[in-house]
């Protein structure tokens, strides 16, 4: 359980310059098994890089699990954040969530945004000596959430908005010490520039509603002026803020591992040249935007995908909490513990994916029983709290691809290392050089 008050903390924030599991977990399961206890920041946990018992705890939620964080995320992300809401405002949230980011307003709109930002942004890029590419895409998925979530425009913003939420997610997954200085400290003062910007905004749409141009924010207005609402002005703005969060943070790291792996694996970008390009030779009209129906067909693209997210990892834990006295394998994990379930240790287990530590696409081609969320990949979660962006995640990694290969030439120019602190972020980070093709 480690020292008092610290328990193992220190252990898990050191940082490992590997694709392989974070020391944190594999030393310990060598030792202990795949189901062990520990303590972080004086919180009671079982750890789990088990499978089977993952896909019992996603099973099991409302009923003998709940998704509960440590406290400092809470302080981060909000008490009204969607991870600590449970039953009727849990639902009524996730609906929310899939207002904007689900399949129908993906086919409608999202697709046809994300493709016109990629162009404009791949534009923009060749006329660069060099750009470093995590960075470029996060700013690239913000613009087009935030156009859609509040009609911002970052050419007429008086705050830097990205560059506090940039704040914001280097300090995320870091030692709680609120200290100025600290990444934690930046982490919530970031935050809390955010929320008063917002706050403002809300304030200006309810005093003064808009009828045209209306984006997600003003859907928001009014519901928080429909009485029998479960909406309230705290979850609206943690609402928001997580949607910005999440919608660019998450994408854009493993986005940027994809064009790694595809710059240093001629092969694997031979064909997905090929197949997009196919896609655009089947076209009427060649420079006519990507269709639901292509995205559905780019079979090698997903196949990318889903090895770049199995390695990538990009949410490197997820957190639950025990409702009652759990049995499990002759043992009790008491009411109030926490459980940290590793995903990463599944996706990079060599009982279930042969040689785990190669990018290897094609192992995608013909199995698919590893593209089951509960137990095999995790990439999104699992259970009921499935998280509702991975289709968004999927789209945009799908259309940035079809773009930069049927548009673009690139090489590495420096960086490119990779750093776990347990999550995913290139040491120095990855710069690229872009020229349009001739």
């Amino acid at each position: 359980m480690g020292l008092p008050l610290l328990g193992e903390t220190l252990d898990f924030f050191i940082s490992s310059p590997s694709f392989d599991v974070h020391p944190f977990f594999e030393k310990r399961t060598n030792r202990y098994g795949r189901v062990l206890k520990t303590s972080l920041i004086g919180w009671p946990l079982v750890v789990s890089t088990d499978p089977e018992f993952n896909r019992l705890v996603f099973r099991e939620e409302g009923r003998l699990f709940e998704s509960c964080y440590p406290e400092s995320f809470s302080k981060i992300f909000g008490q009204e954040d969607a991870s600590e809401l449970h039953g009727p405002r849990f639902k009524y949230l996730k609906g929310l969530f899939l207002n904007l980011l689900g399949s129908p307003n993906l086919r409608l709109t999202l697709l046809q945004d994300v493709e016109k930002e990629a162009l404009d942004c791949l534009s923009s890029w060749t006329t660069q000596t060099s750009i470093e590419l995590k960075s470029e895409l996060s700013s690239m998925i913000f613009n087009v959430i935030a156009k859609k979530l509040i009609s911002f425009d970052p050419t007429k913003a008086n705050e830097d908005l990205k560059a506090n939420f940039s704040a914001f997610s280097a300090g995320l997954i870091s030692f709680p010490v609120n200290i100025p200085g600290t990444a934690y400290h930046r982490c919530l003062k970031g935050r809390k520039n955010v929320i008063t910007m917002l706050k403002k905004l809300l304030a200006e749409r309810k005093n003064s509603p808009r009828e045209e141009s209306r984006d997600y924010l003003d859907l928001l207005v009014e519901e928080l002026g429909n009485g029998s609402t479960l909406l309230n002005e705290g979850m609206a703005l943690d609402f928001m803020f997580a949607l910005l969060y999440a919608s660019s943070e998450t994408p854009s790291p493993a986005l940027a591992l994809a064009v790694k792996f595809l710059t240093d694996h001629a092969d694997v970008l031979e064909e997905l040249q090929e197949e997009h390009e196919s896609i655009t030779r089947r076209r009427k009209e060649p420079n006519s935007g990507i269709t639901w129906e292509e995205y559905k067909s780019m079979k090698f693209t997903h196949q990318v995908i889903s090895e770049t997210l199995r390695l990538a990892n990009v949410a490197p834990v997820i957190f639950r909490k025990a409702m009652k006295d759990v049995p499990v394998n002759g043992y009790i994990i008491p009411e109030g513990w926490g459980v940290m379930m590793c995903p990463t240790a599944v996706h990079l287990s060599h009982d279930i994916y042969g040689d785990p530590l190669a990018f290897n696409p094609r192992r995608w081609k013909d199995d698919t029983t590893k593209d089951d969320c509960s137990k095999y990949f995790a990439a999104f979660g699992g259970g009921i709290r499935l998280c509702v962006g991975a289709e968004f995640t999927k789209v945009v990694m799908a259309v940035f691809l079809h773009s930069l290969v049927t548009k673009c030439r690139w090489q590495a120019v420096r960086g490119g290392n990779i750093l776990r602190t347990p999550g995913l972020g290139f040491q120095d980070g990855y710069h690229v050089r872009l020229r349009l093709k001739e």
